[in-house]
């Protein structure tokens, strides 16, 4: 006589799974707490903030240390490690293809070049561009160019979305013209209706070139900004909300789908 025991082998699998699962749940969670804030972490200090234990928390770092996501410094806090850019860099393409109809659309409405600009470190790297069709002139922006977060309107942008809205680096308040030859002005937190801050610029990466352009909200995972540069004067009253509209459209498009209530 044989006696089986039904559905065991089932029941082992379906726990290994559900582990499995969870240490790759955790591991996300980790990976997505190095990238906020922009500073290194403690083991402590990740285990606190996650609500795990110490040994959990080093276990996903030495796998997360192996595959190079993930690096300690000499003071053994813990950091984005640069094995994360080639996962950025193969995102990138996917994220232009996003962005391209919202940026012509930019374009056309504006009279102006628009583009799209991630953060790389404390650089701000154009991935998408659109010029307009009907201008007698424009801007050549060139995709893969990169700057300082802190020099024209993207820049200053991205630097207001990391400060939360703040004027962020010295820019002064105002909601008219572009400002002053070589000096950038912005205005101050969150604009009216609670609206992305506009930041605007005017010589700082072209000579005669004014920028505008509005930070991308809402998307942990993503540091970006959506804006306009011309060789003419833009007024903010008339192009402002264009910029804005076109950074929420985009926010739109990129957000994870929610789950359903029902």
């Amino acid at each position: 006589m044989r006696f089986v025991v039904s559905g065991r082998g089932a029941i082992i699998d379906s726990m290994m799974a559900a582990e499995s699962a969870q240490t790759l749940e955790r591991g996300l969670r980790l990976l997505r707490l190095l990238a906020e804030g922009h500073r290194g972490r403690t083991p402590t200090e990740l285990a606190g903030e996650l609500g795990l234990s110490r040994p959990v928390v080093y276990r996903l770092l030495t796998t997360l240390q192996a595959e190079g996501f993930a690096r300690r410094d000499a003071d053994g806090r813990v950091h984005l490690g640069f094995g994360v850019l080639g996962l950025a860099q193969a995102v990138q393409p996917l994220l232009r293809a996003t962005a391209l109809p919202v940026l012509r659309t930019l374009a056309e409405r504006a009279g102006a070049t628009a583009h799209l600009t991630i953060a790389e470190g404390d650089e701000g790297l154009a991935v998408a561009v659109v010029e307009p069709s009907w201008t007698d002139m424009h801007v050549a922006y060139r995709e893969g160019s990169r700057h300082p977060l802190t020099r024209g309107a993207a820049g200053l942008a991205l630097l207001a979305l990391r400060s939360g809205g703040s004027s962020g680096s010295g820019g002064s308040s105002g909601s008219g013209g572009s400002g002053g030859s070589g000096e950038d002005s912005a205005n101050d937190g969150m604009s009216e209706g609670g609206d992305p801050p506009l930041r605007t610029s005017h010589g700082q990466l072209q000579e005669g070139a004014t920028g505008i352009a509005a930070p991308i909200t809402g998307l942990s995972w993503l540091e970006a900004s959506v804006g306009v540069v011309s060789f003419a004067d833009l007024d903010v009253a008339t192009v402002g909300p264009l910029v804005l509209t076109a950074a929420g459209n985009l926010a739109a498009a990129l957000a994870q789908p929610k789950p359903s209530s029902s």
